[in-house]
């Protein structure tokens, strides 16, 4: 019976430790890894030879057959580019996946008859590449406008191309045996550095996966959203909380790490939230409140400390507010609970606009208010129903002063443009039925006494 592991240690003893190192993924039972360091001038000198030259058909071969696989997977109407297949498949997860595996089998083949270690180099580089390549994906598919998604890509790149030569110079095995000796004892057990960074790996594997699959389940739950658009952001942001934390538990225990060496660091943690982190854990509740009352929705027209605008997504931790100039505005959720907020559009969209004019006294305002209501109402985005309506509103010492009343329907459209729209169609009405505006007037006296108009009886003479 041919056992997989003792094939993967008789081609190539790499993908296992790799997965050891990088993945923690074996960890279960003990392994002795004895790899040689790759000798360059040797190899350089075994490509000219007619093995090397078959070593070279091979890797060509086993990258061109992915190729076509992924090609025919995929079709000729290329998809939305994703994690498995790239947007040009020689940067998707899954070729680099197929090639590696690939060019263990050719190893495994090969090695009976020839020397491979053209190979041996090949099948690391393409396990680091697909490793780099699935971490930026899911890290940009996750956190699609976050500025430190390109630190940490850069970061993880570095680490995983550092493993890839120690390993490909022999000194890997050799750090992790002496990470091996390095041990404290923490709640009751033995941890050693190795087991630390085995541990740190495994989470941060579990972790990229959890991203991966609560990215996938947020896209599809967003996906030509129009209605219940708050609760499937609720339900998006609970999987990705639960995701996270069962990833978290269940790599630690794969990691071997006990989860009652952690009592110190959850009181701690409790500790910090109750006092230096509890406005940032009151953010967070704050924002599953508002998801799950539904007070507050993507799209809604709000005003929030003096900043009004429409609320363009509700993040688990901050709502962004954008107002209708382009300015956006971070609110803290829990601002939004605690304080007072003018929402335009919860019960309905319909927003009451009002504007006034002034028109000279001696106006005959029976024949000019109905023809200024019908202008109103000719405006495009002023609604029937509330209906409209002008309201002499005030004796101004100018002029009598009406106010204009009407309903829009599409608050986040913009205000002043429809006050505008209505203030032109009045005005074009004023000056075709000759109504003046008034202006401003003062009348100064020079002299004792203010003069006399005809029909009106002289002031008092002073007693």
């Amino acid at each position: 019976m041919l056992d997989a592991r003792n094939v993967c240690h008789t081609i190539w003893p790499g993908p296992t430790a790799c997965l050891r190192s990088l993945l923690g993924a074996v960890a279960l039972a003990p392994v002795t890894v004895h790899a040689a360091p790759v000798d360059l001038p040797a190899l350089i000198d075994a490509l000219s030879t007619i093995h090397g030259l078959i070593q070279l058909g091979v890797l060509a071969g086993c990258l061109l057959v992915p190729w076509l696989i992924v090609r025919v997977w995929r079709g000729s109407d290329a998809p939305e580019p994703d994690i498995w297949f790239g947007a040009r498949i020689i940067d998707g997860v899954l070729f680099q996946l197929l090639a590696w595996c690939a060019v263990l089998a050719a190893s495994w083949a090969l090695e009976r008859v020839m020397r491979v270690p053209l190979l041996h180099i090949a099948a690391p580089i393409l396990l680091s590449l697909a490793l780099i390549r699935a971490t930026v994906l899911v890290l940009r598919m996750a956190y699609p406008e976050s500025r430190s998604v390109r630190i940490a890509e850069r970061t993880f790149s570095w680490l995983v191309w550092f493993a890839a030569v120690l390993w490909l110079t022999g000194l890997l095995p050799v750090l992790l045996q002496f990470m091996e000796t390095v041990r404290w004892h923490l709640g009751g057990s033995d941890i050693s550095l190795r087991s630390l960074l085995e541990g740190g790996l495994t989470v941060l594997v579990v972790m990229l996966v959890m991203l991966w699959l609560s990215a996938l389940i947020e896209r599809r739950l967003l996906l030509g959203a129009l209605e219940n658009l708050s609760v499937r952001k609720m339900a998006a942001s609970m999987t990705r909380a639960v995701l996270l934390v069962v990833g978290v538990l269940v790599a630690l225990s794969v990691a071997g790490i006990p989860l009652a060496a952690l009592g110190v660091l959850s009181g701690a943690l409790g500790v910090g939230i109750g006092f230096g982190l509890q406005k940032l854990a009151s953010n967070y509740v704050s924002g599953f409140v508002i998801l799950a009352e539904r007070s507050l929705r993507i799209g809604d027209m709000v005003k929030v400390d003096q900043f009004e605008g429409r609320i363009t997504d509700i993040k688990t931790r901050y709502t962004i507010v954008r107002a209708l100039n382009g300015r956006e505005s971070i609110v803290p959720n829990e601002l939004l609970v605690t304080s007072r907020v003018e929402n335009a559009s919860l019960a309905n969209r319909e927003l009451l606009v009002q504007s006034t004019v002034q028109v000279a006294y001696g106006t005959d305002l029976d024949v000019l208010l109905p023809r200024v209501l019908a202008t109103i109402n000719s405006v495009p985005r002023v609604i029937d129903r509330p209906a409209a309506s002008v309201l002499l509103s005030n004796f101004a010492p100018d002029g009598l002063e009406l106010t204009l009343c009407f309903w829009i329907d599409d608050p986040d459209n913009g205000l002043i443009n429809v006050r505008s729209d209505v203030n032109l169609a009045v005005l074009r009405l004023l000056n075709e039925l000759q109504v003046s505006i008034p202006l401003p007037q003062r009348v100064v006296y020079q002299g004792s006494e203010p003069p006399v108009h005809p029909g009106s009886e002289p002031p008092a003479a002073p007693v």
